[in-house]
Parts: structure tokens; sequence; C-alpha cells
């Protein structure tokens, strides 16, 4: 990689010749309120480009960090944009843009773990990655072992703190009883307790049953659409299923008013009432005392 310590300047760049070599999503109420300060005070901090030139000698620029910057720009119809303009290769460019957004203090699980396997994908060694990123040595090996298995439900379950790294590659390596032996021994050593076990159990029984991927198709097979057939069989299922459920409802309706006329009549009997009192029984639940007390009132 070339060394990118060169003279830096700032010019006025027109953001139709601005391309975003390593676009990201953005909350939008965090947008909004981007595009309100610029709009109230201006920018405060120019944004970063890198300069390159196409076939006809026209000056081009890729974004190396500000997009929300340079979208708020556009969005209040800006044509031109303070930038400091480095001189860098493509490569270095794009390495700079990934190392940017693994910087910032608030970031979406899955775009940290996209630019480290980015940067991995680029031949990068997890040593090398750490140094540039500020992160860990042993974090970003773990984070590359799970992106190299596809394991985006523990990724994110990492990243957002409901389990740790550790736990994550146990259940990673370990076969459906491994599993279960993970999530205890996490128990023991204190790394998953209360709310947190519970989630970690949801989190592999989601991983098992709809895979690793947290599109719920680790797959990527596309759903096949339903036919007609398949439709009413459904419909016809769920009819069974209902009426299945009146009956049971009816049953237990016969039976609890079969109890209570027996109760209506057995209170009626002092030798019955004598044994109750003698048991120390002499009191009933209350919903069984109003429904005996219904029949009364008829």
């Amino acid at each position: 990689m070339t060394d990118a310590q060169e003279t830096i300047t700032v010019e006025m760049i027109p953001v139709e010749k601005i391309a975003v070599i390593n676009p990201r999503i953005r909350n939008r109420k965090v947008f909004r309120q981007i595009v309100d300060s610029i709009s109230k005070v201006g920018l405060k901090k120019p944004i970063t480009v890198s300069r390159h030139v196409n076939g006809d000698d026209e000056a081009l620029y890729q974004l190396v960090c500000g997009q929300g910057r340079l979208e708020a720009f556009i969005a209040l119809g800006a044509r031109e944009i303070p930038a400091i303009v480095v001189d860098v290769s493509e490569e270095d460019s794009l390495i700079m843009s990934l190392v940017e957004n693994l910087a910032r203090r608030q970031h979406r699980p899955l775009e940290l773990l996209h630019d480290i396997g980015e940067l991995g994908k680029r031949g990068y060694s997890d040593k090398e990655i750490a140094a540039k990123t500020g992160l860990s040595y042993e974090y970003v090996h773990s984070m590359r072992h799970l992106l190299d298995e596809g394991e985006e439900r523990l990724l994110t379950a990492v990243e957002t703190g409901q389990i740790p790294v550790s736990v994550a590659i146990d259940i990673a390596e370990a076969d459906e009883d491994g599993v279960q032996e993970a999530l205890a021994q996490a128990y023991q050593d204190g790394l998953l307790r209360g709310k947190k076990l519970l989630i970690a159990k949801r989190l592999v029984e989601q991983r098992q049953r709809r895979g690793k991927s947290v599109k719920g198709r680790g797959s990527g097979t596309p759903r096949s659409r339903i036919s007609s057939e398949a439709l009413v069989r459904a419909y016809e299922r769920e009819a069974d299923r209902q009426r299945l459920m009146i009956k049971k409802a009816e049953v237990a309706q016969n039976r609890l008013l079969f109890v209570v006329e027996a109760m209506r009549q057995l209170l009626t009997d002092e030798n019955f009432m004598t044994l109750l009192r003698a048991e120390g029984l002499a009191t009933m639940p209350r919903p069984l005392a109003d429904l005996i007390a219904a029949r009364d009132a008829r």
C-alpha cells in the first residue's frame, strides 16, 4: 500500500463528479439532523475525496469519508461541496473508506463485519486489520472465522452484545448436542445468565430452524409461489383445526355445567355441608361460586 501522507488541499468539488465507492444505508432521523445542521450553520468539516482521471482527462473523485454530509448537500440542492482532496490510488481510497467506517463510534453491526470481510478479501491479515482499525487481534480473528462460516446470526448477536464472541465461536464449531453443552458451560462460567441465556437459546433455535443467515434462508433458495391447491389444503386444515377446537370447548363447557349443577345440589345437603366444615373445606374458588350463584338466581 502506498504512503498517503501527501499535501492535503481543500477544494470546491461538483457533487455530480463524486462517486461513493463504499455506500452505507443511513438512518433517516440522523440524516435529517445532518441536513438541518448544515442548512443552519453550514458544513463544519469537509468531506474527503481522492482524485482520479478518466479517459477524457476529466477530473473525477471517489468519496473516502463523509457520505452523510455529501447526501445532505445534494438534498439541499447544492452543486458543490468543500472537500479535502488526497492523491491516492483507487485501492488505497477504498481501504481508507473502509477504515473510516470501522472507526466510527456508531455503526450497524453487519456493516462493520462487511468491512472487516472486505479488508480480508483484499489480502490483509488479521493482525493488519486490527492495526488499521484499532480492534483487537482476537476480536478480528474471531469475526473472520464466523464470517468465513457464514454465521450472520451469531455475528449480529455478538455485535449487539447479546452473547460473548467466545460463546459464538463454540456454537459455530459444535454440532446440535455440542451447542447445548456450550450453552451449559457458558452458564456455569457466568457468561450467560438470566435474560442473556434465554436470548442465546432462542438464537440457537432460530439458527437450527432458519439457518445461519439473518435473512432466514441460509441456502439462498428463493421462495416458491404457493399454488391454489396448496392454499385450499391449508384452508381446509385450518378449518378442521377450528372445528376440533370448538368441539373441545363444547365438551369442556358441558363438563363444567355438570360440575356446577352437582355442586349446587350438594350444597343444599346439610350432611354434606357439615362434612365440608369438618374437613376445613367450607370455601370454594370464586369463579365456581359465582357460577353456582348464577344458576340459583335463575
